[in-house]
């Protein structure tokens, strides 16, 4: 049998453990938008005196929130374009490229 490392047990334990502290880190950067914007929320409506609507109550709860989701859609959708195993690909047909244009 052959022992290949890039199928052995170990690499596949390293790949999920990357993948873990992905979410993790995903999970942490949701929590603190909730502490950080429900703060800021309540002290924009303390200072406007009741003005539950406005815009500067829900500014950064926007701006930031479209980083959130770009970085909830990094760590959970599928990477079809331009993912680590694209850049893999790439890598082996430039080495090859390179390899077979050397000799020539």
């Amino acid at each position: 049998m052959e022992n290949n490392p890039y199928n052995s047990e170990e690499l596949r334990y390293q790949q999920a453990a990357k993948r873990v502290k992905k979410i993790k880190g995903f999970y942490m950067h949701l929590l603190v938008f909730v502490f950080v914007n429900v703060f800021i929320y309540v002290a924009n409506v303390r200072a406007s005196h009741g003005d539950y609507l406005a815009w500067r109550n829900f500014s950064t709860a926007f701006f930031w929130g479209i980083g959130l989701v770009a970085h909830g859609f990094s760590v959970f959708m599928p990477a079809f374009i331009l993912s680590k195993e694209w850049e893999a690909r790439k890598i082996n047909e430039l080495m090859e490229k390179e390899k077979n244009n050397k000799w020539e």
